[in-house]
């Protein structure tokens, strides 16, 4: 079963349609971030907050569409893996935009892509700077979408420093899911990330200004706490400055009652012109980042599905669509807001009951678990423009999802980026194709499952030693990870047999 609203763009019909739901198989059954198992013991109220919310739900992501607006330019800190770059839409991380807008501007803008992008259900402000160091920029926003697209929700991210005395003014605009960047609890380790913060009109450096930074942050985490207000913590991984202290981390936010970590990759290429990246700090490999996410997920809920998206993302996650709501461009829509909310209402109704069937079909699925305890995990990146299924081909693919099979089940590992191979041209600037970069991306995975695959990048795949499968086309990602695991177990593949690939 396809939702075919999801991939309609600008120029879609005012009041898209759903299929009904059909038989599918289990999507989001997976054991990390808040997915439906993982959510299973929270308090209703608490999951009725996360359900629809493709920032807090590893499932919801797949179906609900966020975006962030670019109100809040300055920042009352440095960090050494930010630079705020302007009009750059080439790059994809925090703290870049291609316009900065004033509060009439960003309302007008969530408007029309709320209007177009019905499956959305998030409204942020992350950035470029800090939101709560442009307090009335950001509150007046907020006020204004409360009244003018109530039924959306209102999330902000912020560094914690200016956050406990702006917790009333949160909680006044009902904003019930706040994210606090929080790299570290030892201002030693601290003041190796942030050189300064800017606090009570002075700029204080070093282990001073980090202690400071600490303190508000974990002031802020119990205010908001005891507010009843949903806290999910970012945590950037830096090699050989935090890796082996954010455990620490996620076992003191988890015992202030954050609701979730997300333990995210330094992003330092020396282009982006941050002191990390000129002085050549390395960002984590794959497998380190997986072996952190996974020793901090015994102290809490973990997220693995985050994008690190930019200041003014719109759409699903792993999505860019921002080119197409330009300021010139909304200028130009006519908008009904009210006629918008009620799509919004079918639209999000509509996915739910799918996925409820999804869910009742789930359990009663059939785990991997009758599969020899003994078998290795396998990896295994997946093609897919959302929905939960195998649904893209992988010249198109710009991320795949990771997968991890073993007989205890499938679980989603994060996300690699990489380079359409079918995108003109193939050669990126230093003289690698982008299917090199995909391979690259793709280190340490043993399938790759797409809608469709070409025959040139089928050889070059098969030769880095990832089989390529396009028989589980529009199938649910965690059947069809499941169904090629056993057929992996069944050619032997799993007991390293070298010749598995043919048999």
């Amino acid at each position: 079963m396809e939702l075919k609203v999801l991939d309609q763009g600008p120029s879609a019909a005012k009041a898209p349609s759903v299929k009904e739901p059909s038989a599918g198989g289990g999507c989001g059954q997976s054991a990390c971030g808040s997915s439906a198992d993982a959510m299973a013991h929270l308090p209703p109220h608490i999951r009725d907050k996360v359900r629809n919310h493709p920032c807090y739900s590893e499932q919801a992501h797949h179906y609900y569409a966020r975006m962030h607006v670019a109100v809040a330019p300055a920042c009352n800190i440095q960090c050494h893996y930010c630079n705020r770059k302007y009009d750059c839409a080439n790059e994809s991380r925090p703290g870049v935009v291609s316009e900065l807008l004033t509060p009439d501007q960003a309302v007008r803008k969530v408007l029309a892509v709320a209007a177009t992008i019905p499956q959305m259900s998030v409204l942020g402000i992350a950035g470029p700077g800090d939101p709560l160091a442009n307090p009335e920029r950001t509150f007046e926003t907020f006020r204004q979408l409360t009244e003018k697209a109530p039924d959306i929700k209102l999330c902000v991210s912020t560094n914690g420093l200016a956050l406990p005395e702006q917790v009333d003014a949160l909680c006044r605009h009902n904003i019930d899911h706040v994210t606090i960047t929080i790299n570290c609890v030892d201002p030693d380790i601290g003041a190796q990330i942030h050189p300064w913060v800017f606090w009570k009109n002075r700029r204080v450096r070093g282990v001073k200004g980090a202690k400071i930074l600490i303190e508000q942050q974990q002031k802020g985490l119990e205010m908001l706490v005891a507010r009843g207000v949903l806290v999910k913590v970012n945590s950037v991984m830096i090699p050989g400055v935090n890796d082996a202290h954010l455990a620490e981390v996620s076992k003191v936010v988890k015992a202030k009652g954050a609701f979730l970590h997300n333990v995210m990759p330094l992003i330092a290429e020396a282009e982006h012109g941050t002191f990390y990246g000129v002085m050549g700090q390395r960002g984590p490999r794959a497998e380190e980042l997986a072996a952190l996410q996974d020793a901090c997920a015994g102290d809490m809920n973990m997220m693995r599905h985050c994008r690190q998206c930019r200041a003014d993302a719109v759409g699903l996650l792993g999505q860019d669509r921002g080119a197409e709501f330009t300021l010139d461009r909304i200028a130009e829509m006519d908008i009904d807001p009210e006629a918008a909310m009620a799509t919004r209402a079918r639209v999000h109704a509509q996915i739910e009951a799918h996925r409820q069937d999804k869910a009742a079909e789930a359990a009663a699925a059939h785990p991997l678990d009758d599969l020899p305890a003994g078998l290795r995990p396998v990896l295994m990146a997946v093609a897919t423009k959302g929905q939960g299924v195998v649904n893209q081909h992988f010249g198109h693919a710009r991320e795949f999802l990771v997968y991890e099979a073993s007989p205890r089940g499938v679980r989603f590992m994060g996300h690699r980026k990489a380079d359409p191979y079918c995108g003109g041209d193939d050669t990126c600037g230093d003289g690698e194709s982008a299917l090199d970069i995909t391979l690259r991306a793709l280190a340490g995975c043993e399938a790759v499952l797409c809608a469709k695959v070409g025959i040139a990048p089928w050889e070059r795949l098969e030769a880095a030693g990832i089989m390529p499968n396009g028989e589980h086309a529009m199938e649910p990602i965690e059947d069809a990870v499941a169904q090629v695991y056993r057929e992996m177990h069944a050619a032997g593949a799993l007991d390293n047999n070298p010749d598995w690939m043919t048999a």
